[in-house]
């Protein structure tokens, strides 16, 4: 087994109480390196095509990723994965902390939990023994107090992954909680673990991840960290809050659900980088960044009395709940961050479900009536509070919100669809195709609706360069687009922080990889990683019978029509010569998404080649 890995990982068949471990080869690691590549990989190789992802046959995992709890810089980060309830394809959702490193700590490169148990329960891992526990006693309770009483129950030093009520209810954009306060966000992954009755994950350990140069690699450490570029002390100063005043002004923050501008919003300064600082208690980071972007608020007065150390809002959270629905109280969005932390819900879908209500409301879709008095407009944040405790509780509105914009459409009738701006059941992210194209195929991903699946905005670095193009023109992308979300790819499995990935030389990727493990990749070996990783994903939506044509790009989001005030006046993207570039680059058919069998059996995929094309 290489470096790099514990070499181990954990099945947990819930139905049966029954609890065993493999060792995989080290070719699969290599392959696959972690994260949601390993994850596909072992998910598509054992779950049936079209099971019920709230069922008994769905396979849920937590995942590390290669760098994961080593000495590499931003190497902090874990995934969730398996089948989205929100839109049926591939599903996964990234999130920081101390969980993903503590997992390894803890004897466990990955954990998988198959069947549905009769009773709540938590997984218990401390120092390489796993022990189902009873969880009769946390249902119900949030995420905050699930882990206050686990941590009391195992030891102090245990990091928790759990789910809150609105996991437990199966609320279609509920989520992952660990730290009090990071998640993994998306795909609505909290329903699968609540459908299963596992309230959390728990682990403690002492244990170190084996490395093939640890000297070499604590070197290169130091020596990418005195080589950080000037964003990286923006973000130890702000965090992500930094520029969401900016990003509304030069048009990339969507603004009153997608279907206004920044002329509609002129108060972002408020809910921004200075104005949030302002209320910061402490900064927060996540296992050893030397960045630590995170904060913890001090409390709350006045209408909004949310306790100390409760979580600083991150970018998208203050654009989902401020720009997006016009609200300029910070304070309101404080307290919705420190709901949806509390209660498990992804805040970018939470936002945009109120945005999208608003509107209804607005258009006289929703009424007073059905909000039993809440007056939705927009900015009032006292009812988008009201609103989001109710998505949460799944109560009166909220019954008809919590399962995200496009459930909720087809629930409310009356033209209401045109106001849901999801991509697949996904609801759309805080940043603007119109301004930075490369969203707007990364939005297509095989997990649809993500901002963190593609860039060619990386700086120039060695050995990394993007192929040139007209900048003028949305034709002749495909190839940087592809390699961008080839490059992200290997990111989120190493395990590493998108942030951390800007912030150095890209040589650094490769480096501390061929450290760890004593490989010897370069960049484009790398690249190539991706690119399996990104047809393993793929495979999996085509063998669910969902085609890259069914995903639907939002009008509000392309610019049909294009706006006529603001930043983004008169832009729109053309969608179909994006999306047609990047699946000629990719070796994909362009309206099914089917890779080629070539590109397969290119990528040593004779397997999966064989299920998608026969033998």
């Amino acid at each position: 087994m290489a470096a790099g890995y514990v070499g181990k990982i954990l099945f947990v068949d819930l139905t049966n109480t029954k609890i065993w471990e493999e060792t995989p080869s080290e070719s699969l690691y290599k392959d696959f390196l972690g994260g949601y590549g390993l994850g596909s990989r072992i998910i598509f190789s054992q779950q049936k095509a079209k099971v019920d992802p709230l069922g008994q046959d769905a396979i849920l995992g937590f995942v590390t990723g290669l760098l994961t709890g080593t000495p590499a810089l931003f190497g902090s980060r874990y995934v969730v994965v398996g089948k989205s309830p929100l839109t049926n394809t591939w599903g996964d959702a990234n999130s920081g902390g101390d969980f993903g490193p503590c997992l390894k700590f803890a004897g466990y490169d990955a954990v998988f939990f198959t069947g549905i148990s009769s009773a709540p329960v938590y997984l218990a891992i401390d120092n390489g023994k796993p022990e189902l526990r009873t969880a009769e006693h946390l249902w119900g309770k949030d995420t905050n107090e699930t882990e206050a009483v686990i941590e009391r129950e195992v030891g102090r030093e245990t990091r928790v992954a759990s789910i809150g009520p609105a996991g437990e209810k199966l609320s279609l954009i509920s989520c992952i909680i660990n730290n009090r306060g990071r998640a993994a966000g998306r795909s609505g992954l909290g329903a699968v673990m609540g459908s299963k009755r596992l309230k959390a994950v728990a682990v403690r350990g002492e244990g170190q991840v084996p490395l093939a140069n640890p000297t070499e690699l604590e070197a290169a450490r130091k020596r990418h960290l005195g080589q950080l570029g000037g964003a990286s002390k923006i973000f130890r100063e702000f965090g992500t809050c930094s520029g969401l005043a900016y990003l509304v002004q030069i048009g990339d923050t969507p603004v009153k659900n997608w279907g206004g501008s920044a002329m509609d919003f002129p108060a972002a300064a408020a809910i921004s980088d200075r104005s949030v600082i302002n209320l910061q208690e402490r900064r927060y980071g996540c296992w050893h960044c030397p960045v630590a972007c995170g904060g913890l608020m001090k409390a709350g007065s006045g209408q909004y009395c949310y306790t100390a150390g409760a979580h600083k809002p991150e970018y998208e959270t203050l654009a989902s709940f401020g720009s997006l629905c016009l609200n300029d109280n910070l304070g309101s969005i404080i307290e919705l961050n420190d709901i949806c932390n509390r209660y498990g819900l992804d805040t970018i879908s939470a936002g945009a479900t109120v945005a999208f209500a608003i509107e209804c409301s607005e258009k006289g879709i929703i009424t007073q009536k059905d909000t039993e008095g809440i007056e939705l407009r927009w900015g009032n944040h006292r009812a988008i509070v009201e609103t989001t405790q109710r998505i949460a509780k799944r109560e009166g509105i909220g019954e008809i919100l919590a399962d995200g914009v496009r459930h909720a459409a087809e629930r409310l009738g009356k033209g209401a669809e045109e106001f849901a701006v999801h991509i697949h059941g996904q609801e759309a992210p805080m940043h603007d195709p119109k301004r930075t194209t490369y969203y707007a195929t990364a939005y297509l991903d095989a997990t649809p609706g993500r901002h963190t699946q593609g860039s060619y905005g990386t700086k120039p670095a060695s050995g990394l360069q993007f192929p040139p193009f007209d900048r003028q023109t949305m034709a002749g992308r495909g190839t940087a687009n592809k390699m961008g979300s080839d490059l992200m790819h290997v990111v989120n499995c190493t395990g590493l922080c998108s942030f951390g990935l800007g912030f150095m030389d890209a040589s650094a990727l490769p480096e501390f990889v061929n450290l760890a493990t004593g490989w010897n990749l370069t960049i484009n070996d790398l690249l190539s990683t991706g690119e399996r990783i990104a047809n393993m994903r793929q495979a999996f939506n085509i063998r669910e019978g969902i085609r890259v044509a069914d995903f639907k790009m939002p009008n509000r989001v392309i610019g049909i029509p294009a706006q006529e005030v603001g930043p983004n006046t008169g832009k729109t993207v053309e969608i179909q010569t994006l999306c047609n570039d990047y699946m000629v680059a990719r070796d994909w058919d362009t309206t099914s998404g089917m890779p080629s069998k070539k590109k397969l059996l290119e990528l040593g995929l004779q397997d999966v080649s064989d299920i998608l094309w026969g033998k």
